[in-house]
């Protein structure tokens, strides 16, 4: 089961966030802390005018002297920070797994064993394939087309991809209420495109290299017709490809939402047993209806399961299986799956370590428990405090921001404040944290240990339907580094890993802090206007709240942006998709222009400090281009273009700053410079 959030990222009367817990009088002996840049200025490249293209500018000897590393597909800030992240939280888990007298069933307990088991490869070799026997028999044993109902329901309690599937969210037009939405899915490449796209020499290779990556994976697995299953699974998940909607599609919430009751399920699609897989889910006795993502696909994958025999089924359902637990078998199971997935896909040439493998493992299955621990021992309450300032200086800046703007009618500004208003930030870490009681844990079991986890996690989302929603929920645990707004619950979230160098530096001076962490924060911020975010109201309801005028306007400026970053090519014959990345185009265009208001207003009408002979400003927009500081392999760019909804960090940086008036101020950009646009062609939304 699946979440969907949007993200992947008042100016109080104190000085600005350096400043904010400075007594108010301080003793005469006192002095002010001298703060630094944060500016990485080892890295400009003084071969390259700013004004020209800043990102090289900015990050240009990094991006001459920098690899990326054998096991990394990219690298650059977030992926740093993230990666440092890893050997702190092993030490907490080796902690735990040392712990004295340590209790059955506690959180130390389960931390410590569930990591011994990943790590345990001699008993990993010595079961081989032996923990699927069950599942494998079960889908052997399927004899008639009519149990792939319950067999769908079957693979998403083991958390194994499936053509459909369902998540637990708020309704979008009750958000008093969670429900059920069913939405496609099932393909083993990332997009249909790497199925559908036959002019395309690098898609047509990925094509073929997956066929042979199925077959041997099959093969693996035990089966004797492995050649000519892999053929079948993908001419399946080809099918299915064609009546997938795109990415670009899925973006429109209000055509998403189409309520249907359960009795009228085989009346939308008829031809599948709706009610056997509603009843096999448990969705069918907790509600009256469910939410349908994705009508006209539903309908074309019941054509899809009458075309292909039954034996094409269980293949597909067994490769889906032995793919999603291939990580938890004996090696030759898992470096296949890292030749397929980590070299063609994305690039990589040497997996990650094993233990940076098995820590991902507890994550996934007690990523709240190891995140309470994490920031007992790395999140300083003074962080905490500092960001919550920051946070209500931006949402300040929005306020005095949406009272100015000239191309939103009062009716409309009014509507905006309202949701404003009514935006709950989460910084750090939840009050509440997930209870794993349910969760039983064996040293000696590393796929029990996973099919159990996911159950907890499969069963905990069902328990939701029919109950309060829980606000203190979070969607990201505290030691990753992300940040992310939910249209539902009307809430921005930073966790606790986040707010560390190069985003938030502690010992730098303002304009650092605002240009990273404050262009994250307001970025987060406009995901609650942007193009998808905006057809929410306050309380998470999906409402029309805009005027038909003001919808015009909105719509003239996201086209504009959509053209501007249509523009950009990462790599040859290659261009960012414009309408796939606009909600994030708008998130970092809107939150640089904020978190540049904020800026000028904690300066309070004086004039910003010049260090390292950079004027506050400069560091300003310093702080934001060094946040994306990037660098990646060409196979996984392709990936990215074809399925992420944020630009690649070049553009990030450029197509940003190239809209921004401050910008031009602050480096003298003028016409002729490569970074110049004409005000005309500028996108400023908030």
């Amino acid at each position: 089961m699946k979440r969907y959030l949007l993200s992947a990222l008042t100016l109080s009367l104190l000085a600005g966030i350096a400043g904010a817990h400075e007594p108010a009088e301080a003793p005469a002996k006192a002095q002010a802390p001298t703060r630094v840049s944060g500016i990485a200025v080892e890295y400009i490249d003084p071969s390259v005018r700013a004004q020209d293209d800043f990102f090289t500018y900015l990050n240009g000897k990094w991006l001459k002297s920098t690899e990326i590393p054998a096991d990394k597909s990219s690298w650059g800030a977030f992926a740093k920070l993230a990666d440092d992240v890893q050997p702190v939280l092993l030490a907490i888990i080796e902690k735990s797994a040392k712990a004295p007298n340590q209790l059955a069933g506690s959180d130390a307990q389960k931390i410590g064993d569930y990591y011994a088991s990943f790590m345990d490869e001699a008993r990993l070799e010595q079961l081989g394939m032996a923990p699927l026997k069950g599942e494998l028999a079960r889908i052997d044993a399927l004899g008639d087309k009519r149990e792939l109902p319950a067999q769908i329901a079957r693979m998403s309690k083991l958390g194994v991809a499936a053509p459909y599937d369902f998540s637990i969210h708020q309704d979008a037009k009750d958000s008093t209420k969670y429900v059920a939405d069913i939405s496609q899915g099932g393909l083993g490449m990332p997009d249909p495109d790497y199925y559908l796209k036959t002019g395309d020499a690098k898609m047509a290779d990925t094509r073929a290299k997956y066929q042979v990556h199925v077959e041997k994976m099959l093969a693996l697995s035990g089966d004797a017709n492995a050649a000519a299953n892999a053929k079948a699974v993908l001419e399946l998940e080809t099918e299915l490809a064609r009546i997938q909607w795109t990415k670009v599609e899925l973006r429109d919430p209000v055509k998403a939402y189409n309520k249907v009751e359960l009795a009228k399920m085989d009346a939308m699609a008829p031809g599948h047993d709706w009610k056997a897989y509603l009843d096999a889910t448990g969705i069918g006795a907790k509600t009256s209806y469910v939410i349908v993502s994705q009508p006209s696909y539903l309908k074309g994958f019941v054509g899809v399961t009458k075309k292909l025999p039954l034996e094409s089924w269980k293949a597909y359902f067994r490769w889906q299986l032995v793919r999603s637990y291939a990580n938890y078998m004996p090696k030759a199971v898992v470096d296949q799956q890292f030749t397929f997935y980590g070299t063609t896909l994305s690039g990589v040439t040497e997996m990650r370590p094993r233990w940076k493998r098995g820590v991902g493992a507890v994550e996934g299955a007690l990523g709240e428990s190891l995140g309470k621990l994490y920031v007992e021992q790395n999140f300083p309450a003074e962080r905490k405090v500092r960001m919550d300032a920051l946070v209500k200086n931006l949402l300040l800046a929005y306020k005095q921001s949406i009272t100015k703007l000239d191309w939103m009618s009062a009716a409309t500004k009014k509507e905006a404040q309202a949701k404003l208003a009514k935006f709950t930030p989460k910084i750090g870490y939840p009050d509440k944290w997930k209870d794993y009681s349910a969760l039983t844990v064996a040293r000696d079991d590393l796929v029990g240990n996973v099919m159990r986890s996911r159950a907890v996690s499969y069963n905990r989302e069902l328990g939701k339907l029919g109950q309060p929603i829980d606000r203190d929920e979070w969607g990201m645990t505290p030691q990753t580094v992300n940040a992310y707004y939910n249209p539902e619950l009307n809430e921005i979230v930073f966790p606790a890993a986040i707010l560390q160098p190069p985003f938030f530096d502690a010992n730098a001076d303002e304009a650092v802090n605002y240009g990273a962490i404050g262009a994250v924060i307001g970025h987060e911020i406009s995901h609650g206007f942007d193009d998808q975010g905006a057809q929410y109201d306050g309380d998470g309801n999906m409402r029309d709240w805009w005027t038909k005028a003001d919808h015009a306007k909105f719509a003239a400026k996201t086209k504009m942006l959509v053209g501007q970053y249509n523009a950009y090519s990462p790599l040859p014959g290659y261009n960012v998709n414009g309408e796939l990345t606009l909600g994030e185009n708008i998130g970092d265009n809107s939150g640089v222009a904020i978190a540049y208001k904020a800026y000028k207003l904690s300066l309070k009408g004086k004039k910003s400090p010049v260090i390292d002979g950079m004027t506050g400003e400069q560091r300003f927009f310093m702080g934001f281009g060094q946040v994306w500081r990037l660098k990646m392999r060409e196979a996984e760019q392709l990936n990215r273009i074809k399925t992420d909804p944020h630009s690649p960090g070049q553009f990030r940086t450029n197509g940003t700053l190239k809209n921004q008036p401050g910008f031009y101020e602050a480096f003298g950009v003028k016409p002729g410079d490569k970074m110049y646009l004409a005000p005309k062609d500028r996108v400023s939304i908030w």
